[in-house]
């Protein structure tokens, strides 16, 4: 299915629901008079006046998405009214009252315009899988030896790179094709064209939806404020630090092809909750409605939400009470939880926050809001998580996290009859680089392993730094003659790297240990660690920059490594 068609079908599913909710609305309506005519003046009239309650806050709540504002403001003042009977020490209402309420009841039907607005939802461009081979990077640059050393090293990262020599030829090309990644040098032809201003005055190159980064020997405020006001993501300096440049590429095309967000919609109104869930859709979101609340835990664990939108006020449970729940699991005391009502007292949204909530969003809420909101807080969330998971120089996980990784799918290789390899990394001679260059450079030749592994592996590898120079890579349903392919493409491409400081250039390598669970059938993720740590060792006393697998009843000497 194709954007648009897919973008065509939302379309028609949220205007299924806007239909389906008015054809509804006048039996809804009418059986609020019918409540209303219920009333005796008696105490017995709390249980009506209850009920009356609730339905007009789902009204409140929902009228706004389906196109009837005025109707959701109307059902939010009578519904305050109500309970403010019901506060009152005695809930029994005097004729005139119950004439008054039938009367604005009654007139409920006319705050429902005959063409309601209807929601208009616009998909987000689908992103491209990190997963997928050769991200295409365009380099305007006119010095042909630096085009060609600055392509080769793109190479190694598994960038597809093609070199303009002006904006002219850039210009040209963007009429049948647009990059991933735009590299401009502010400064062409000996300094005798201004890049910036030429993007200036080329509309073409001004509608690439691709991120841009400059090049410049130039380092005055002016350039690089005019390369702000371009849109530019990155101004590096030259001689270029091509590791760093390779780093912030990488930044930028994991955050542009980012998993998609997900987030648990837990609501009793089936169709507000579902065209809630169509709008984050079209959003580019992953959204999950829950209608069983007894079934929250297993739903949380099963889909692995980054937010949930939760109703306070439900039948069986409130929201409250499922907050409560969740706060319970030591594993989700971070989730973010954002609940979403009519209910417009500040004191009870302060209260209903107080127990397990992290913000508060009132209903009825427009389609931008919610999605605003939403992206909003699972990017929090993803920093958070970022922090507390992942090593602050390389944004891989950290030893704990990448341990755990590793047990998991070990366990889930041997549940579902599959291979998962798992490889031990770690940077030869990496104290002479550091003693002789400096541990700024060493930081560098670390960065560069983690982001060439990020772009050489697939989607679906897990990575982490397990410690100082050493990382670690599991391969799930990887069998050990493509992960040996895979390695050694890695080990070659970052022999291949070409790293220095103050015009000084070296090379470094790197030794790897692999193992293949289906070498080790009855062994568990931490010894078949063990496993691939005994491999690296041996690869570092044959004479290291080279890859080593690990077999039952192998014990290499680990001294002097």
């Amino acid at each position: 299915m194709t954007p648009d068609t897919t973008e065509q079908a939302l379309q028609a599913r949220l205007e299924q629901l806007r239909a389906r909710y008015l054809e509804r609305l006048p039996e809804e309506l009418a059986g609020l008079n019918t409540l209303q005519g219920s009333l005796t003046g008696q105490e017995q009239d709390r249980e009506v006046l209850d009920e009356l309650q609730q339905r007009l806050h789902k009204l409140a709540g929902s009228g706004g998405s389906f196109g009837c504002a005025s109707l959701s403001t109307a059902a939010r003042v009578l519904e305050q009214r109500i309970g403010g009977w019901l506060q009152a020490k005695g809930s029994s209402l005097d004729a005139p009252t119950r004439r008054s309420l039938a009367d604005e009841l009654a007139a409920l039907a006319r705050t429902v315009p005959e063409s309601p607005e209807r929601s208009a939802v616009r998909r987000m461009p689908d992103a491209r899988s990190a997963s997928d081979n050769a991200m295409a990077i365009w380099l305007v640059e006119d010095d042909a030896e630096l085009a060609r050393q600055l392509k080769q090293q793109l190479d190694s990262f598994n960038y597809e790179v093609r070199v303009f020599k002006g904006i002219d030829a850039l210009r040209r090309a963007v009429e049948d094709q647009q990059p991933d990644l735009l590299l401009v040098d502010v400064m062409l032809e000996d300094g005798r064209e201004n890049a910036t201003e030429r993007l200036v005055d080329c509309p073409q190159v001004q509608a690439l939806d691709c991120p841009l980064i400059f090049l410049s020997a130039n380092d005055d405020f002016p350039s690089r404020v005019r390369a702000v006001q371009l849109g530019a993501q990155g101004y590096f300096l030259k001689p270029l630090d091509v590791p760093r440049l390779v780093s912030r590429i990488s930044q930028i095309f994991q955050e542009r092809h980012a998993p998609a967000q997900r987030v648990l919609i837990v609501d009793d109104d089936a169709d507000l909750a579902e065209h809630m869930r169509l709008v984050l859709t079209a959003a580019g979101m992953e959204a999950w409605v829950l209608d069983a609340p007894r079934e929250i835990m297993e739903t949380i664990a099963a889909f692995r939400p980054e937010l949930v939108l939760m109703d306070l006020y439900m039948p069986e449970y409130a929201g409250t009470d499922l907050a409560g729940v969740i706060r319970q699991h030591e594993a989700y005391t971070h989730l973010p939880i954002v609940y979403l009502s009519a209910e417009t007292d500040i004191e009870r949204q302060i209260d209903a926050m107080g127990r397990g909530a992290d913000d508060f969003l009132t209903k009825p809420i427009s389609d931008l809001q919610l999605v605003a909101a939403a992206r909003a807080r699972v990017a929090r969330a993803r920093q958070l998580e970022e922090r507390i998971n992942k090593d602050s120089l390389t944004g891989l996980l950290k030893h704990a996290s990448i341990k755990e990784a590793a047990n998991r799918e070990v366990l889930r290789a041997r549940r579902i009859g599959r291979p998962v390899t798992l490889a031990m990394l770690d940077i030869d001679h990496f104290k002479v680089v550091n003693d002789t260059y400096g541990h700024a450079v060493g930081d560098v030749v670390i960065s560069s392993i983690a982001t060439l592994l990020r772009q050489r592996l697939r989607q679906s590898d897990i990575i982490g730094r397990y410690g100082g120079e050493e990382f670690v890579a599991v391969l799930p349903e990887c069998e050990a003659e493509h992960a040996r392919r895979v390695l050694e493409d890695i080990r070659r491409n970052f022999a291949s790297l070409d790293f220095g400081r103050k015009g000084e250039r070296f090379g470094c390598t790197i030794s790897i240990g692999m193992v293949c669970s289906a070498d080790y059938p009855d062994q568990d993720g931490p010894e078949l660690l063990v496993a691939a740590d005994e491999a690296l060792y041996k690869a570092k006393r044959g004479g290291r920059n080279q890859v080593q697998q690990a077999f039952p009843g192998s014990a290499p000497d680990v001294t002097d490594c």
